[in-house]
This record gives structure tokens, sequence and C-alpha cells, in this order.
């Protein structure tokens, strides 16, 4: 991180960035026959990395399908999520890896007793699951800063899109789906109303 970076961290960003990544942004149903370039998708993951997990265990796995490849997810997903699906210039199969503290001394350098922390199977699967999920919502943010929409979704067979993607290759066999996401340059066809959010005191508290 430069220090240019570091020194301006404290500035709000202006009102049209975070309309972009926040309140201007929707879950997008269909898509211009435009590509994302495997550059951007790989600019898209280079901002991601960047947010924080636990210990920096990183457990997140990604694959990013493209053309043919996405039909393989086809008969796993449920109807309604098909054609949004194929129409989709990208989807991300978002994962974690379970055998993710494997490369905890390579994240974790300073510590190394730090993968003994994530040793047992429950602290693997909670570690696993919260800290990949998290990741996935900063895919979700590195993709609109980059001017790319998102459709987030679950309604597929997780199990069965572990078998057709990961069981068979030696590096992947270990990775678990968690949801997937749709990306492109979204339409605005079938966009629904925005839907009602919690107001801050029905959700939030502040105590002191």
């Amino acid at each position: 991180m430069s220090e240019l970076v570091l020194e301006d961290r404290h500035k709000t960003l202006p009102d049209h960035a975070l309309d972009q990544l926040f309140r201007g942004a929707r879950t997008f149903y269909t898509w211009e026959d435009k590509d994302v370039s495997d550059t951007t998708i790989q600019a898209l993951y280079d901002l991601l990395k960047y947010g924080p997990t636990s210990a920096n265990n990183s457990p997140a796995r990604f694959i990013f399908l493209k053309g043919a490849a996405k039909e393989r997810l086809r008969p796993f997903l449920i109807p309604s999520n098909i054609d949004k699906t194929m129409s989709a210039p990208v989807t991300a199969i978002v994962a974690w890896d379970w055998e993710f503290h494997e490369k905890v001394p390579q994240l974790f350098p300073h510590d190394p007793g730090a993968k003994e922390w994530f040793a047992s199977d429950e602290a693997r699967k909670a570690n696993g699951v919260r800290n990949g999920t998290l990741q996935g919502a900063y895919l979700i943010l590195a993709a609109r800063a980059l001017g790319l929409d998102c459709g987030p979704m679950s309604g597929f067979d997780a199990a069965k899109v572990d078998e057709e993607f990961f069981a068979s290759d030696p590096k992947m066999k270990h990775w678990r789906s968690n949801f997937l996401v749709n990306i492109g340059y979204g339409t605005t066809e079938k966009l629904f109303p925005r839907l009602p959010r919690l107001a801050f005191d029905e959700a939030a508290r502040i105590l002191k």
C-alpha cells in the first residue's frame, strides 16, 4: 500500500462513488452482450484480495466461468436462475477451501503457530464459511468499483457443482461452493423496484 493511499484513507468518498458502490447499485438479471475481459477479471481479484479475513487466512476460492464453461452449470441451477446465468458474460463460483489452513504460514508468517488455530474441522468450517463469504462480498464491491454489475444468488445444487468443477482436480478437490455471482454490464430490463431496507433504529444500536 502506497503512502498516498494511507494518507488519504480518512477522506469520505464522493457521492457518485458511494452511489456506485451502494445506494445506486442493484441486483441485475439481464445483461448487455458485452464481454468482461480476462484482464478485468484479474483486476477484480486483485482488488478483492485486500479485504480483511481472520488471521489473513483468505479461504475463498473463485472460478470465473465464461462461454461454454457456464453451460456446465446449467443442470444444477433452479429454473428461475438459468436464463440470467446463461446470458451473463461471467458467472463466478464463490467457494472456500477446506484446506485453507495449509496456506496460513504463507499468509500470516509472523506467527508460526497460527495454522494450528484452524486444525479442527469445526474451526476450519466456521472460519472458511464466514471469511469466504466476506470475500464474496468484497468481490461484489470490487466489481462495482470497476464499473461492473452483479447478480449474486443461491438457488443451485452445491454438492453437484462441487462434483462437476472441483472433485476431480487435485488442486481444487477440497474446495466447496458457497454462492454464485453473475457479473457483467446489466440492463434495466426485468429490474425490480428497489425493495425497502431497515432503518437504523430497526437494525442497529449504539451503546456507550
